[in-house]
């Protein structure tokens, strides 16, 4: 497994990994109808921009590839938060795994080098987002040394109404000493 930046002939794979990953992560989390109807052909464009959007080392898509295949993506950026200093903290607003490789170590590859790059952005903290709901998902950031800091918010997805709970983390002085095309 590597992680590398992604380009935009990524788009569809990440979308691909994106609706995958939630119709099987928030299984009986969301509405089983919702997930059913999740198509990634949809999701394409928003990702396809999000690669053009980049500007490391602050901004922009890692992908994690195994045998060629992307196989988990992250996008990192300041945060958006408005009780955040966006020059100190940066976000992983979306991270996910295809959950036919749950448990094999892409996760935790994709999740250092996502803290790496954060690190070389300069930022001292970062911060993500997860279904108040998703055990599966707080179990695997909390041993990735994630710590919950006591802030949520409620979200719509799709016409519903869901709760996130905001994680947080120091980024080590290390870190930030590496350079972008170094971190993954």
């Amino acid at each position: 497994m590597r992680v590398r930046l992604a380009g935009v002939d990524d788009a569809e794979r990440i979308a691909e990994v994106h609706v995958l990953s939630w119709q099987a992560g928030y299984r009986g989390q969301l509405p089983q109808a919702l997930l059913d109807g999740l198509h990634p052909a949809r999701r394409v464009p928003r990702w396809a921009g999000a690669v053009r959007q980049a500007a490391w080392p602050a901004r922009g898509v890692l992908v994690a590839e195994d045998a060629g295949d992307v196989v988990g993506f992250a996008s990192l950026y300041p945060t958006v938060d408005r009780d955040q200093d966006a020059t100190e903290v940066g976000e992983i607003g979306s991270f996910y795994v295809l959950p036919t490789v749950w448990g094999q170590g892409v996760g935790a590859g994709l999740m250092a080098a996502s803290v790496r790059a954060l690190g070389a952005a300069g930022f001292a903290s970062a911060t993500l987002w997860v279904l108040a709901t998703n055990a599966r998902a707080i179990r695997f950031y909390a041993h990735q040394g994630w710590e919950p800091d006591r802030v949520a918010r409620d979200d719509v997805v799709d016409g519903i109404t869901v709760r996130d709970v905001r994680y947080r983390r120091k980024i080590s002085v290390a870190a930030s000493r590496v350079q972008p095309r170094e971190c993954v």
